[in-house]
């Protein structure tokens, strides 16, 4: 051991005592702190101008634009210049010849020249640690176990690189060959895991031989063991060959015997490197404050629940525009997408089942018009460099599986091996792919009952299986949209009153009556309140009179004439504000409060009598100024409707959607009732209209949650950062600018050349 620290003291001296160590040091000093010095006083500025600042920490380090990310994305550069001198010097000067006769093995030689490069990469880490020590007294609350596991990721980088580095030194005398051969190396390591990702047999060692990216979860605050391990296989992989050359150049070998020490280097990398990327060998630590790494409670709740075989069947239709997600070259990065559910179901098996069949994709038949889907299908082969006998035929496809219903689109088929199974779909978003809540909402299907929503059809009511404007079908069940009830976690049906209520119906829909209920239905919806069932009742202008009996037991009315409210749009058009008593009932109210409103079509007011035995929560009422009631008008197109006091028409807030609820037995009921029910049909909840901010599938999710017990929607909350604040005025960061730009580099500047300057004298 001591000889190999005296061989790294010797490498350090050497390597202090010329420009190239100090200049890069100087550099990267002044490039971080450039990066460092414009997002925090991109930070100040904000909050400064009363905007806020929030998860400061994440932001400044981690983000894309953040320093430990720019800082892995230009190390590279720096690397190669420090080691191409450690051996090729050695090597051009002739001074291997007294290292060879020495009492050193190879061994130490190459420890002891790493280790000074070790050390040299921990004063690349102080110079970040400066900007850290200066964060702990600026940012509140700042997430410290995000920061030191990023700088660990970025000086696990900086060892890889070293030891990659002094491995080509070893290869020649040239240091400029060195350095070179160490950027095409890195660059070789960088693009490898995109390489032959369509061969089943290569494409996992290529993934994972891949640098690029390494550091990613590091810097995002997760430790994984593959990550670690990863770099310490790759620093001793590099190691190993360097003293493989140094052994080779000192005794007499035959070149097969040196060829095959290489090779079984790297296949003992290569199997380490496998067991490490095995779902089961894996362990984790999310360093963060708020576990962002890390699964939300309510989804580990569910994995907890998720007992036996489960398997992840994804179906890929070649002429689907989603195809692409699921092909080989693509598969270890969609697996990626349930990496945080294998943290806690390590067992999960993923299958994937190649076809082609008729799908929607318009720019397909643009693309390649008169032709049929097989010819379609060979011609996208072609392209995309895939054997057309990957994928089976429509025909043959059939007889395993028929994803008519889904319109074949790309899709998964989660079982569990009791049977149990349910879909997970990519939706028609710029997302595409579900997150959390969506896959924790399928997962949940599998372990338990759902809610199941029952929407009463007839009397002329809104129709979950149509798509018009005025339907419900979007928000119900559209398999392609993200927030429908379906993908949401929810069952969902349709009945009539013509029977009772079934048994498993959780809420009831009612919505737009344009013809009474009969006896006999008003007694079977009485039946289904008596029980405690939950329900959703939307009235509209016009209606008042069909609806108020179903209302009237609960103490609710809709108010003759039409809610209107002055402004640039048609006057019938409300703006339903969120209430504060909303709040209450749960935290999607609470994040919709003063931010979005929910915007109801010719809509009408209601009235509430409080001594019916429900508490009353209002939930929607319009702004006190320019809205009433109209009595008189009802083309708001071609006529303008004015406040007429003498008609009774007074100006000031209306009350449109309401929450009821009581105690039934061991059950709390839950209703609520709306003044109007475009507001969540087809054409409404995609609408957007200038200088109205609203979220009216928001305000669906926010009351379906609540009908539901709070069940589904999955709740996938996070607990809030709470280093949401810098301690630093806009002066303060001038003087900072000052310091970490100008100061910082200038004391390495004059270290430099102080020590140059000593040795010149010596």
């Amino acid at each position: 051991m001591r000889k190999i620290y005296r061989i790294a003291r010797t490498e350090l001296q050497t390597l202090f005592y010329s420009p190239i160590a100090w200049l890069i040091l100087i550099v990267f000093a002044f490039q971080t702190c450039m990066v460092f010095v414009q997002e925090m006083e991109g930070y100040v500025r904000s909050q400064a101008l009363g905007y806020g600042v929030y998860s400061v920490t994440s932001r400044l380090y981690a983000s894309w634009t953040g320093v430990f990310s720019n800082v892995q994305n230009y190390l590279y550069l720096y690397m190669p210049l420090l080691t191409m001198g450690l051996m090729s010097r050695e090597l051009s000067s002739g001074s291997i010849k007294l290292l060879y006769s020495s009492p050193v093995t190879s061994w130490q030689i190459i420890l002891g020249k790493y280790l000074a490069m070790v050390i040299y990469g921990l004063l690349l880490i102080g110079i970040l640690c400066v900007m850290v020590i200066f964060n702990l007294f600026t940012i509140e609350n700042m997430d410290c176990g995000l920061v030191f596991t990023g700088l660990l990721g970025i000086y696990l980088l900086i060892c890889a690189y070293a030891a990659i580095g002094l491995f080509m030194s070893c290869l020649t005398s040239y240091q400029v060959v060195a350095a070179i051969g160490t950027l095409a190396l890195l660059a070789a390591l960088n693009f490898v895991g995109g390489m032959w990702q369509g061969i089943d047999l290569i494409r996992d060692i290529t993934y994972w031989l891949s640098i690029a990216g390494r550091a990613d979860e590091l810097i995002g605050g997760l430790i994984c063991s593959e990550d670690v391990l990863y770099f310490i296989i790759v620093i001793a992989v590099f190691l190993g060959f360097s003293i493989i050359k140094l052994q080779s150049g000192k005794q007499r070998t035959t070149w097969y015997m040196v060829f095959s020490k290489y090779v079984g280097v790297f296949l003992v990398a290569i199997v380490l490197g496998y067991l490490s990327s095995r779902p089961m060998l894996k362990f984790f630590h999310d360093s963060t404050a708020t576990k962002i790494k890390t699964l939300t409670k309510s989804s580990q709740d569910i994995m907890s629940k998720m007992t036996g075989d489960l398997t992840i069947t994804t179906y890929v239709n070649l002429l689907d525009d989603n195809c692409w997600s699921g092909l080989p070259a693509s598969r270890n990065s969609d697996k990626g997408r349930f990496a945080q559910y294998l943290r806690f179901k390590p067992d999960i098996k993923m299958k994937y089942v190649y076809y082609y069949d008729k799908a929607y994709n318009p720019t397909l038949e643009q693309r390649y018009p008169g032709l049929s889907d097989e010819e379609i299908a060979k011609k996208m082969c072609e392209t995309m460099g895939v054997n057309i006998n990957m994928f089976m035929k429509p025909a043959e496809f059939r007889k395993i599986m028929n994803l008519s219903d889904e319109y074949n689109r790309f899709i998964r088929v989660l079982e569990r091996g009791s049977g149990e199974k349910t879909f997970l779909r990519v939706y028609e978003d710029n997302q595409k792919h579900p997150h959390e809540r969506e896959i924790s909402a399928a997962m949940k299907r599998l372990v338990m009952d759902l809610p199941k929503v029952g929407f009463v059809q007839g009397h002329e009511m809104r129709d979950i299986w149509k798509t018009g404007d005025l339907d419900y079908f979007n928000f119900a069940h559209n398999k392609v949209f993200r927030y429908s009830l379906l993908n949401q976690g929810f069952d969902v049906t349709s009945l009539t009153l013509d029977q009772d209520v079934p048994e498993d119906i959780n809420v009831l829909v009612i919505a737009e009556m344009k013809t009474p209920f009969s006896g006999e239905e008003m007694e079977r919806l009485n039946k289904y309140v008596t029980r405690g069932g939950n329900l959703l009742i939307a009235g509209d202008a016009g209606r008042q009179e069909i609806m108020n009996p179903v209302v009237a037991p609960f103490g609710v009315k809709f108010l003759p004439g039409r809610l209107v409210q002055s402004g640039e749009h048609v006057a019938n058009l409300i703006v339903g504000n969120v209430t504060r008593e909303s709040c209450k009932l749960n935290y999607m109210f609470s994040d919709m409060f003063r931010v979005y409103g929910v915007t109801m079509p010719d809509a009408v007011a209601l009235e509430c009598d409080t001594t019916q035995g429900f508490t009353v929560t209002p939930l929607l009422v319009t702004k006190n100024k320019g809205s009433w009631i109209e009595y008189k008008t009802t083309d708001f197109i071609d006529d303008k409707a004015e406040l007429n006091p003498e008609d009774g028409e007074v100006e000031q807030a209306n009350l449109t959607a309401v929450a009821l609820n009581r105690k039934m037995g061991n059950k709390d009921q839950k209703i609520i009732i709306l003044g109007d029910a475009d507001c969540i049909s087809n054409g409404e909840i995609s609408r957007q209209r200038s200088n109205i901010i609203a979220s009216n599938y928001s305000f669906i999710n926010a009351m379906f949650f609540w009908l539901s017990d709070n069940e589904v929607p999955i709740d996938v909350r996070r607990q809030p950062a709470k280093d949401n604040s810098v301690a630093l005025s806009m002066d303060a960061m001038a003087v900072a600018k000052v310091g970490f730009l100008g100061v910082l580099p200038i004391l390495l500047l004059i270290c430099s050349v102080f020590i140059w300057v000593r040795r010149r004298g010596k």
